[in-house]
């Protein structure tokens, strides 16, 4: 089966083993210019560098095995896209990879909004070029393009040689657009383009005059020399390109379900989310695989993990246990009732221990842990780990704040193997776990912005003089924020948090959503609003790591759908910009 996919970012091995085999296909096709393969990570990786941002599909007949690549230089200011290079493996014959490869090109194309694809293709004519297999080899290019009904543009000077060599026909894709291109549009386009991936080639005066040779209005395409019918865009175009995000959930998480009044933390959250976004195409979905205890015991202690275990199976038959005894002058002295004993292992009252609440913890980390796998393994732009119950206040050795196991925290162990990870919790409440767990660590960078411990949970820590110990010192940052925070004070205060991020420079972004940060959350008191979290989203976006987003708090059923689907939204404009 053909499947195409974006590479994001050289970030992750499996990325960066894509990379190679495109680099030795389009040497074997473009032999002429080989070198500009070596450009390509830079090109991926720096957006807008070199004036264009840079997408690069790739064509896998299975896992990690790339069989074709189009390379795509967007020009944001007019909102149109180059097509400049597109290739199949020569050691593949038939098969149709070229013609889906193209098709899911356009797809994605225009997905991203953009007016119309562009590219260059060597001339057909037999005056201009006289060696016989180059002409031919055009030939079959542009009756390729001919049968998607992509044309030359005709009666411009964009053929004009810069030197000995023929210069390429400029070919106009609509995609779909019944409208024929304008002039004005038209000459936007080549300037740009003759700009940015020309100008250390040819003067000014060269690009002007092309552009200016643009005289027809509505710009004139070429009429068709090689017959035949069009080809129709195959309707399953687009189920050839995977979809950008990698969704993980377990239906497990419907076992813990506390039947209190005013207990908020629900299953209806995860419901509530699922068929919000599924209706996006952003994600394709995922269920959890079992991961067993060993990376939970990585950042938890040991005898903590032990004791939610069994403590859990004694209670099968009896109500929830909240804990109430709290052994904090003597911790040395455990209670020996293990039910008792839960107070020495939390650090509130609301936080109940029952049957289900270790096997539901135990399947939130697995999702935590299969986004994780499949961000690696896949390279997608990023995953997200529909955790339940959430994580962020589970420190080492203790639970709390509806938390058991911290999902973000293990995610991030387990990735801080591979290169630096930064963690920023955006849940209204502070992250005491995440803190805990790292605050004497410099390989994995914490930030939180949450509402201010003297009036918000856990109110024992959060406090912006928390800044990390020992190795860590430095590597954690809090930023509490006053009752009532707007959308101008928090983006404000996010512009800094993000500051650091960037100049820890991680390999990985590990981000733990809370949306309670929206206004009228049941626990919140922000005033944030689904235009916020679609910008908070696109801010994060913007910031191109390899991403994995935990679900942490929000209990409005209305804000869940509302702010997830912007949020995400938001976090796929910035990758398409």
């Amino acid at each position: 089966m053909i499947r195409i996919r974006r590479v994001y970012s050289t970030a992750l091995p499996i990325d960066r083993q894509r990379l190679d085999q495109v680099q030795r296909i389009f040497r074997e096709n473009f032999p002429s210019v080989a070198d500009y393969a070596e450009t390509l990570a830079d090109k991926i990786d720096h957006a807008f560098k070199y004036g264009y941002r840079t997408f690069l599909l790739v064509s896998e007949a299975s896992l990690g095995k790339v069989t074709g690549f189009s390379l795509l230089l967007h020009l944001p200011e007019v909102n149109s896209t180059v097509l400049d290079f597109i290739a199949v493996d020569r050691r593949i014959r038939g098969g149709g990879i070229g013609s889906a490869l193209y098709e899911a090109t356009r797809q994605y194309v225009k997905s991203v909004g953009s007016r119309g694809l562009y590219m260059e293709v060597l001339p057909d004519d037999p005056a201009v070029v006289k060696n016989k297999k180059e002409l031919k080899e055009n030939q079959a290019r542009l009756a390729f393009y001919e049968a998607h009904g992509v044309f030359p543009i005709a009666g411009t000077e964009y053929e004009t040689p810069i030197d000995d060599a023929p210069a390429p026909y400029l070919l106009f894709d609509p995609l779909g657009r019944k409208e024929p291109l304008k002039r004005s549009e038209a000459r936007s386009v080549v300037r740009l383009l003759l700009r940015r991936k020309y100008a250390h080639l040819v003067p000014p005066d060269y690009i002007e005059r092309v552009v200016e040779s643009f005289t027809e209005d509505p710009v004139r395409l070429r009429e068709p020399r090689y017959g035949g019918g069009v080809v129709e865009p195959s309707p399953a175009a687009g189920d050839l390109l995977a979809r950008p995000f990698i969704l993980v959930y377990d239906d497990r998480h419907r076992l813990h379900h506390v039947h209190e009044r005013g207990y908020v933390e629900r299953p209806a959250r995860v419901g509530a989310l699922v068929e919000a976004l599924l209706p996006t195409e952003l994600f394709s979905v995922e269920s959890a695989r079992n991961h067993g205890e060993t990376a939970i015991r990585g950042v938890h202690e040991g005898s903590f993990v032990t004791y939610l275990k069994a403590v859990c199976k004694t209670l099968e038959h009896q109500r929830p246990v909240y804990p109430y005894v709290f052994p904090i002058r003597r911790p040395e002295r455990k209670p020996r009732e293990l039910a008792i004993r839960a107070g020495y292992y939390c650090i509130d009252t609301f936080t109940p221990l029952d049957r289900n609440a270790y096997e539901a913890a135990r399947a939130s980390v697995n999702v935590s842990l299969t986004a994780m796998e499949r961000l690696l393994r896949d390279g997608s732009g990023l995953a997200y780990a529909l955790c339940r119950p959430p994580g962020h206040h589970a420190e080492r050795r203790v639970f709390g704040g509806f938390c058991y196991f911290n999902n973000a925290a293990i995610a991030a162990n387990e990735l801080s193997r591979i290169g630096p990870v930064a963690v920023i919790d955006l849940d209204f409440h502070h992250g005491n776990g995440t803190q805990d767990i790292f605050y004497r660590r410099a390989d994995v960078l914490t930030l939180s912005i949450h509402g201010h411990p003297n009036y918000a949970y856990p109110y024992f820590s959060g406090f912006s003089d928390e800044t990390g110990e020992d190795d860590g010192r430095g590597f954690n940052f809090n930023f509490p924020l006053a009752e009532g925070t707007g959308e101008e004070k928090y983006f404000e205060t996010l512009q800094k948090a993000l500051k650091h991020v960037r100049d820890f420079r991680p390999h990985f972004l590990v981000v733990s959503l809370g949306l309670d940060t929206m206004r009228r959350d049941p626990t919140g008191a922000f005033m944030l609003t689904p235009t916020s979290m679609k910008r908070l989203g696109h801010r994060l976006g913007e910031l191109n790591h390899p991403t994995l987003v935990v679900q942490e708090g929000g209990y409005s059923l209305r804000n869940l759908r509302r702010g997830a689907v912007a949020f995400f939204s938001g976090f796929a404009e910035a990758l398409s910009a």
